[in-house]
């Protein structure tokens, strides 16, 4: 039987990047603590910055999730100065980490990470035991160009080479156009969705489509509280 909408979770995510002290993030944390019950068919993940993870696992409601925002390429513990691999992130109660982001494909100003490594980290984090909301889009040029499934597409191939079926249970696909993010600007429902549905047949396609039906596709972009 195929899912459709209604048997899908809503997945809602807030990326906190390279923000917030612990001082405000404890303002943040009693927002949400007070904030009212979460519908059953909806969950809620905040990712804080790493260094700010753990106490702010301990001190929010149990039925908002902790992730990440990054894990290393890493599989085991070692030399890799500076890196955090995926099972010390599980290791901390973690339940899902974002892979793939655009400030982290663009690299910083540097040498950005390719679709092909963002792919590796995803499948590390999947086997050590986190789920991913694995992060796709576009540049405002290649949405002008009419290129943007091909960008998407060229992102998710280096991905359904790495999972196997039963990894995709593991996780979401996050379409962040990147002119979206920081700019004031933002997709309209419409455009979003179009490329949503692209996304869903790609993986019916490329992958099966089974796991196209169940896959949950999330639309990200730049937010500020009211």
């Amino acid at each position: 039987m195929n899912n459709t909408m209604s048997d899908r979770t809503y997945l809602i995510g807030g990326n906190w990047k390279c923000n917030g002290t612990s001082e405000e993030n404890a303002k943040l944390i009693k927002i949400f603590n007070e904030a009212g019950t979460i519908p059953s068919n909806v969950e809620v993940v905040v990712c804080p910055s790493m260094p700010h993870l753990s106490a702010v696992k301990s001190e929010l409601r149990d039925d908002i999730k902790i992730g990440a925002q990054n894990c290393g390429n890493n599989v085991k513990g070692g030399a890799y100065t500076g890196e955090t691999a995926a099972f010390q992130i599980k290791d901390l109660g973690c339940e899902w980490v974002i892979i793939g982001h655009s400030e982290r494909r663009s690299g910083f100003g540097g040498e950005g990470e390719s679709s092909e490594l963002c792919a590796q980290k995803c499948k590390i984090a999947v086997d050590a035991g986190l789920k991913v909301m694995f992060a796709i889009g576009e540049q405002k040029e290649e949405r002008e160009n009419g290129t943007t499934m091909a960008v998407c597409a060229s992102q998710l191939e280096p991905l359904a080479k790495e999972l196997s079926a039963d990894d995709w249970d593991k996780i979401a696909i996050a379409y962040e156009p990147v002119w979206a993010i920081g700019t004031g600007l933002t997709a309209t429902p419409e455009m979003a969705q179009a490329t949503h549905a692209d996304i869903r047949k790609w993986i019916s396609d490329n992958v099966d489509a089974a796991i196209a039906n169940k896959t949950r596709i999330q639309y990200g972009g730049s937010m500020k509280g009211a």
